[in-house]
């Protein structure tokens, strides 16, 4: 019955993809041709898949996906209730969110939503949503380390199923700005892309 669930999840996404209209973002279109690999990028700062050492899963929305992305550079991993989620760099915990209980593909469970916030050294800041109810093992203040524990995975806020809702973004002159994030992988260093499964090595 879940196989079959995430098989119309997906579909639906291509739907979406297929037939809604473009992001607005200026920066829309330099996010998506990093993901294919279209222009290069050897200067940004690689992230650690934010899941335990040797597991692997799927990335199943990538920047600007038109399901719940339109505006968003974000990355959803696919993954079960309660999976270890580990900092993709570290740095100081600036927000944790960890009391919401239900979720759902409704807007209105949008505050529901579990998170913990990462400040980096260089003031970017990353956020990891849908967590479990009481899943954070970190609280504001505490300074983490690339690729330790800091929550558990779970189903919160405006999500069709569990997984891990990752993004990243930085302050500038017109306000924040998303940030597109490069990997270390186990075949590589390289920005991640929709519906391929992902190890971290």
């Amino acid at each position: 019955m879940y196989i079959r669930h995430y098989h119309i999840y997906l579909v639906v996404i291509l739907l979406f993809q297929i037939s809604c209209t473009v992001s607005k973002d200026p920066r829309r279109n330099e996010f998506i041709q990093l993901q294919k690999g279209r222009i290069k990028d050897d200067t940004s700062f690689v992230y650690t898949l934010p899941f335990e050492l040797n597991k692997k899963h799927r990335l199943v929305q990538g920047y600007f996906s038109h399901f719940s992305h339109k505006n968003r550079a974000a990355l959803d991993f696919k993954m079960k209730r309660g999976t270890v989620i580990c900092a993709a760099r570290g740095g100081v915990v600036v927000r944790v969110k960890q009391d919401g209980k239900t979720g759902g593909l409704n807007k209105k469970y949008r505050p529901e939503g579990n998170m913990v916030i990462i400040q980096h050294s260089d003031g970017s800041r990353a956020g990891y949503w849908h967590l479990k109810q009481n899943g954070s093992m970190v609280k504001v203040g505490d300074t983490v380390l690339q690729g330790q524990t800091i929550a558990y995975s779970g189903k919160t806020g405006y999500t069709a199923f569990p997984h891990l809702h990752f993004i990243v973004w930085k302050s500038a002159a017109s306000g924040w700005q998303q940030v597109a994030t490069r990997f270390q992988t186990s075949t590589g260093i390289k920005f991640l892309r929709p519906f391929k499964v992902y190890k971290r090595k």
